[in-house]
């Protein structure tokens, strides 16, 4: 086990060296910052409920199964310095997997947050504009409610996690479409590094003389 505390940059150095993956890398980025956000928000560590939130699937690559993500991971991630508050929330966001049960707000955070960021995601990709900063609520609403849009994401199981969220920080006060605004605030605040601040819309043609 490391002497050293992992900080931010050797949180993302593990993360670089185990994902590969570009849309993989984009969606701990989001997480990450929705737990940052929550964090200051609610008075957390920042950097702890940052990196929980960036490392939650580091090693989905390297133990792609739900047997095996989180809980083979969870001693590469020790060997670097991760912190056990920040193990234990990667670990309980599979509980099925892991055994191990949420136990922190923390814990109940990332569950809360992980899933719905796909979803924002695809809702700015289908768009020509490609920039995170002009998605509004209504706009993932509408892709929530259609069941073939990212068919994937679990929306009872997302749902479920927000109000165990809500139960445990917000004494069940924080409802579904506050909180995908405020994970949407969040990752607005990170566009760039998203690559969802419009680089990736298709250039417009000119016009014909």
């Amino acid at each position: 086990m490391s002497d050293t505390i992992m900080d931010r940059g050797t949180g993302w150095q593990v993360l670089t060296e185990h994902v590969q993956d570009h849309g993989l890398r984009r969606h701990m980025l989001a997480v990450e910052a929705a737990m940052r956000w929550y964090a200051q928000e609610l008075g957390g560590d920042v950097e702890h409920w940052g990196l929980a939130g960036l490392l939650h699937d580091f090693d989905w690559e390297i133990h792609p199964t739900t047997e095996q993500h989180p809980k083979d991971g969870a001693p590469i991630l020790r060997q670097r310095g991760c912190p056990e508050d920040v193990i234990q929330a990667i670990l309980a966001h599979n509980t099925e997997g892991s055994g191990v049960e949420r136990q922190t707000i923390m814990d109940y955070a990332l569950c809360a947050c992980d899933e719905i960021t796909g979803l924002i995601i695809a809702a700015t990709l289908v768009r020509p504009a490609k920039d995170i900063r002009l998605i509004k609520v209504k706009s993932v609403k509408r892709n929530w409610k259609d069941k073939l849009f990212t068919a994937a994401v679990d929306r009872d199981e997302v749902r479920q996690a927000i109000e165990d969220f809500s139960g445990v920080a917000y004494d069940g006060k924080l409802e579904l479409w506050q909180h995908i605004g405020n994970v949407l605030t969040a990752m607005q605040g990170i566009a760039a590094q998203l690559d969802l601040d419009g680089r990736l819309a298709k250039p417009q043609e000119s016009p014909a003389p």
